[in-house]
């Protein structure tokens, strides 16, 4: 038996339409309650990898000049620059003494910070208020304006006392240990005022002195704002320029802003390309220490400093 078959039924054009329309409808809906997200991500990231996919291509451009780089190597691929960046300069001087600088000088300032942010924090002395509009006064005004005051202390403690004067390490230490200590000190406080004082009352009423209350207490609770406040200050001075660049001249003594901005002040197009390679290799302490920090940003943007 053959199956009857009847002539093809016609679709609805109403029906059609209508399921058109709620397509379009939905993907609009989906644009405007997530596409725009994607969007915008897109375009963050593509702004952020611009940058550094171009200092890429030119640290192993094998021509090593600025007119000869591209987004996309056309030259073929060479580390020649890495190389002749430590042959050419003083590199490692440069990079070692940068890490020991920020690294010292980063910890000192969470310490001297976080002793301050307790104080004004938990305790109540004459001058409190004072103390704290002085800090926040002095943020206003950037560094530059200092540096001529700064250069007449630095030359009469050179006279006095040249360990700690130009072209050493001492003296930069303590000009970036002394520029993170305001706002480091403001950022630890409002952090540390979260924390209920409850626990300061109950550990002294145990027979905690405040040197025990802040070591054993209070500093494992603020690790977050420890870890963000250690990342902007190590950033900070990792990447300081106006200050070593006045304090400092002899070429062994150089960070590395300083010698960085020496291979482009006066030939940028022939030292383009191993100015490249040092940049990659300088980033490297920076993310680093992001890295190990992170889960401690997170856990501190996340989640509350008491359980409870």
């Amino acid at each position: 038996m053959t199956a009857l078959t009847g002539p093809p039924v016609a679709a609805d054009p109403a029906a059609s339409a209508a399921r058109r329309n709620a397509d379009r409808r939905r993907r609009k809906r989906w644009f405007a309650q997530v596409g725009w997200r994607h969007v915008v991500g897109v375009l963050a990231v593509a702004f952020s990898l611009f940058p550094i996919m171009f200092v890429i291509s030119a640290a192993v451009n094998p021509l090593g000049t600025l007119s000869s780089t591209a987004l996309v190597p056309t030259e073929g691929v060479s580390f020649g620059n890495f190389g002749e960046l430590f042959e050419r300069t003083e590199f490692a001087w440069w990079f070692l003494n940068s890490l020991l600088l920020s690294g010292v000088a980063t910890f000192a300032s969470i310490f001297l910070s976080a002793l301050a942010a307790y104080a004004f924090s938990r305790m109540r002395f004459a001058g409190r208020r004072v103390g704290l509009l002085a800090l926040l006064l002095i943020q206003m005004f950037p560094q530059f304006l200092a540096i001529t005051a700064i250069f007449l202390i630095f030359t009469t403690v050179t006279d006095l006392w040249p360990a700690i004067g130009f072209n050493t390490p001492w003296g930069l230490f303590l000009l970036y240990m002394g520029a993170a200590l305001g706002a480091n000190t403001w950022l630890m406080k409002g952090f540390f005022d979260t924390l209920p004082k409850e626990l300061d009352e109950s550990a002294t009423v145990d027979g905690a002195s405040h040197a025990q209350v802040f070591f054993r207490i209070i500093l494992p609770l603020v690790a977050p704002i420890l870890a963000v406040t250690g990342l902007l200050a190590f950033i900070g001075s990792i990447n300081e320029f106006l200050m070593a660049n006045v304090f400092l001249t002899d070429p062994e003594a150089k960070t590395l802003a300083v010698g960085m901005f020496g291979l482009v002040a006066g030939e940028r197009n022939n030292n383009f390309g191993i100015f490249a390679a040092g940049t990659l290799l300088t980033a490297i302490p920076t993310v680093l220490v992001f890295q190990l920090l992170q889960r401690y940003i997170v856990s501190g943007l996340t989640s509350g400093a008491v359980k409870g």
